[in-house]
């Protein structure tokens, strides 16, 4: 029997010039904002004339790395203080996980680790939190459509996520074009992240029948257009391609589940100054060769083996090829993009181990389709260095 649930942005809006319709959208839920934007605020000076220009009042909240949990509630403040009735997320994941956390917290009164997963008491949000429309210029992490803001702890050293299904975005606008300026080293790991984000939910035991469809579809736009687009960032059917592989992975991660890439990216990104796409591309082609392998050994008539399967022959078009040469061609393409491995960012063998037990208790690692030992874990770190 199939049973299952599917939850999304209140209203997805894709095309390319589509974000000349942010002033209309945002001005339905009021006549102030608060506008999340990256480490560069000057990229969003085109969105501020055109809120401005359709009689939005705009605050602006700058988010110069992966958001923490006192940058959430210091911009919570400042849109409760402004009168913001909505909020406005503009850049790569950091900023629209900032913002979709900012319009959370803004409504909901105590403590951010009542709410948070993992470290704190992980209560549901008793309050709607502020509209929030959500405009991504990376095609990486889709979270213009889940229900869940990564913020980083750095008491604990780790990411975490809030979590709720009230928290999807009121509107996901994704316009290819915002992402051309993206340079190629960003547009290859948010680009990884992207797949990555098509594939661990397809081998997920949570995958169902619509994930699967997203999933698929996604697959196959990103191993025809990641080359593409981080060699020739100006070809607008590649940007485009990768724009909705990411709102692929966006909608099939938030109804189905991810796998032990992002249970090592929790800890990992709140250990080192390491950007999450880039960890997540270098984790990929590792964590898929020794999920492979544990199946084989442990569960040989598991379905995703056959998921495994029909990866690898969306990514490499053959219709003969097998599980690992799914991986092996992940591996290549990593190669191929210039993915550095994770000592780039400082993680050396004497971190693997703690590393590997806080992966472990990760909220994602329980999507895995098969439950890796503390061997494999290391294993997979150590090929990743």
């Amino acid at each position: 029997m199939v049973s299952f649930e599917f939850a999304s942005a209140g209203r997805v809006v894709f095309g390319q010039g589509s974000v000349q319709q942010i002033g209309q959208l945002t001005r339905a839920f009021g006549e102030r904002a608060l506008l999340v934007v990256g480490r560069s605020p000057g990229r969003a000076a085109e969105v501020v004339a055109l809120l401005e220009a359709a009689g939005v009042r705009v605050e602006v909240y700058s988010v110069a790395h992966e958001p923490t949990i006192p940058m959430a509630v210091d911009a919570a403040a400042l849109a409760r203080s402004s009168g913001a009735q909505a909020v406005v997320g503009f850049g790569g994941g950091a900023a629209l996980d900032a913002g979709k956390a900012v319009a959370a917290l803004a409504t909901n009164p105590g403590d951010p680790l009542d709410y948070l997963e993992v470290i704190g008491r992980g209560q549901a949000l008793t309050q709607p939190p502020l509209p929030y429309i959500a405009v991504p210029t990376t095609a990486g992490t889709g979270a213009e459509v889940t229900r869940n803001a990564v913020l980083t702890s750095t008491e604990h050293r780790v990411k975490v996520s809030l979590r709720s299904p009230l928290m999807l975005p009121r509107v996901a606008l994704i316009d290819p074009v915002l992402t051309v300026s993206l340079p190629p080293h960003a547009t290859a790991s948010t680009g990884m992240d992207a797949l990555t984000q098509v594939i661990e939910p397809f081998v997920s035991p949570a995958a169902n029948p619509l994930t699967d469809a997203f999933a698929r579809d996604g697959i196959a736009r990103a191993a025809r257009s990641l080359r593409q687009a981080v060699a020739h960032g100006d070809d607008l059917s590649a940007r485009e391609d990768m724009a909705l592989a990411a709102l692929m992975g966006g909608l099939a991660l938030a109804n189905a589940r991810l796998g032990a890439v992002h249970g090592f990216a929790a800890p990992i990104g709140g250990m080192f100054d390491a950007p999450h796409g880039a960890i997540c591309a270098a984790l990929l082609a590792p964590v898929m060769r020794t999920n492979i392998y544990a199946l084989r050994q442990r569960a040989p008539e598991h379905p995703a083996l056959g998921r495994y399967v029909e990866v690898a022959r969306l990514l490499t078009g053959r219709p003969d090829a097998d599980a690992e040469d799914g991986a092996a061609w992940v591996a290549a393409l990593a190669n191929d993009l210039g993915i550095p491995g994770l000592r780039a960012y400082g993680i050396e063998p004497a971190h693997c181990d703690e590393i590997a037990r806080k992966a472990a208790q990760a909220s994602s690692m329980k999507g895995n389709p098969i439950a890796l030992t503390h061997d494999e874990l290391m294993a997979v770190l150590e090929a990743a260095l």
